[in-house]
């Protein structure tokens, strides 16, 4: 189970209602990661009014180094210091050595935990692995705007799980030996030679794609392509002609059909529009299942 909850939804310049960009990602299987995408200013608080705890966030994934989308990781890291924490932090993004290291060397107080930057490719349209374990991949891709700026992708690894029916019919009981099985793919047992498919059927892993700062773009596309869920910038209700490289809300749930994905989330709205409903019509129009995101709205998605 994935659990998204949108710290904050601006762009630009933070409201009353809306703060700068940061979404928590909470993964469930056997056990619990949260992962963060983007800190704007603001985010540790916002974190606290969530419930969630940022001293259990180990990576965070920035998507360009606009202050909106970096600056509350300089408050947060001191913070995590004085809770004397130990773990290692992971930092990922476009250019991130070069910023990271300023951030970290930013006043008097010298870190009692590692901070780790991770440098994540901005230019061409090849799709990137930039961190692995067990149960997922973030996966990248750079998008279209003002300074160097990726998309990520949240891809749980399929599983399989086993068919009780399928079984039956070979005529084997449930053990420990089926946990072997899932691990190798194939397996002798008690003479015969057994295949995962032969007792087992693919559980399709979620997927969730956050665009950053954007134009739509066909690198987008490309790493949302069947998605469960698409986050895109939706900064304007119509295209802006004087904007940096942002999306409009049409624009953004077109894409969103053209990938076939199943659900999308606008976020980084500007503080100019108050009436979301106008924005969430517009958008509709394009691709039905369109939502606009608000501070601390929660999305629970299971596969």
């Amino acid at each position: 189970m994935i659990i998204i909850t949108f710290l904050g939804t601006v762009s630009g310049i933070p409201s009353l209602k809306r703060n700068h960009p940061a979404i928590a990602l909470e993964y469930f299987t056997d056990y619990r990661d949260v992962l963060l995408f983007d800190c704007g200013e603001g985010t540790q608080k916002q974190l606290m009014k969530s419930g969630i705890s940022f001293m259990q966030i180990n990576k965070i994934f920035i998507s360009h180094w606009h202050a909106d989308h970096f600056a509350g990781l300089i408050p947060m890291i001191q913070t995590m210091n004085l809770e004397n924490r130990k773990k290692p932090l992971t930092i990922y993004g476009p250019e991130a050595e070069r910023f990271v290291s300023d951030i970290v060397d930013l006043g008097y107080f010298g870190l009692r935990f590692p901070v780790k930057a991770v440098d994540v490719p901005f230019e061409g349209s090849e799709i990137s692995l930039v961190d692995e374990t067990d149960d997922y991949q973030i996966q990248s891709i750079p998008v279209f705007h003002s300074v160097p700026s990726v998309a990520f992708c949240f891809k749980e690894k399929d599983k399989w799980n086993i068919d009780e029916d399928k079984l039956k019919k070979l005529g084997v009981n449930k053990g420990p030996w089926l946990k072997k099985l899932k691990a190798t793919g194939k397996l002798d047992f008690k003479g015969r030679k057994i295949k995962i498919q032969d007792v087992g059927r693919v559980k399709k892993g979620l997927k969730v794609v956050y665009s950053g700062d954007t134009k739509p773009c066909d690198n987008v596309v490309k790493i949302s392509k069947d998605a469960d869920l698409l986050i895109h910038d939706g900064t304007f209700l119509e295209e802006d002609v004087g904007s940096k490289a942002h999306a409009d809300v049409k624009e953004a749930a077109k894409l969103a059909k053209k990938a076939n994905v199943k659900e999308l989330i606008l976020t980084h709205i500007s503080r100019r529009y108050t009436d979301l409903e106008e924005l969430e019509e517009a958008a509709k129009k394009e691709f039905e299942n369109s939502k606009i995101a608000f501070d601390f709205m929660k999305v629970k998605l299971k596969s």
